[in-house]
């Protein structure tokens, strides 16, 4: 049977096997990675949230469409994660003051505190993540990874 008439029959390609998918591999490598992260972080962070308190670290006060943008979250998400940091005293949120539509997202000092606290676990998750790599194959694969983005 060729490709076409598994196709228009509704079989699966004899060709297409799942398992050498780069998407369902990567699916699988970020939920390793996920688990990694939630057994380790030892804060009641996600990995979203983390990010931003990260990125906000890095970067100081930004308003939170910027920081949703550096983060790779879509308005409503960079949102409900700022709410909820807000919440739990680790983000604070002011009104620009050149466009008060626009909300400044900068860290409080117990967020800065957690991320100082914190950032050395991060690097341990990013190593226990890359473990089955050597050294060579590591520095090869985040350059890939960059490349894909």
């Amino acid at each position: 049977m060729t490709i076409e008439t598994a196709r228009k029959t509704s079989l699966p390609a004899a060709d297409y096997v799942l398992d050498a998918q780069v998407g369902f591999m990567l699916r699988q490598v970020n939920q390793r990675h996920t688990a990694i992260f939630a057994a380790r972080i030892g804060c009641d962070l996600t990995a979203m949230q983390w990010a931003a308190l990260s990125k906000l670290a890095e970067i100081g006060a930004t308003s939170q469409n910027q920081l949703g943008r550096a983060t790779a979250m879509d308005v409503a998400t960079i949102k409900g994660v700022v709410d909820r940091l807000t919440k739990r005293g680790l983000t604070a949120i002011a009104a620009d003051p050149d466009d008060a539509r626009r909300r400044v997202v900068d860290l409080t000092a117990e967020g800065r505190a957690l991320v100082a606290t914190h950032a050395e676990v991060a690097h341990t998750i990013t190593d226990e993540t890359l473990a089955p790599l050597s050294a060579k194959e590591r520095k090869v694969f985040l350059e890939l990874l960059a490349k894909l983005r």
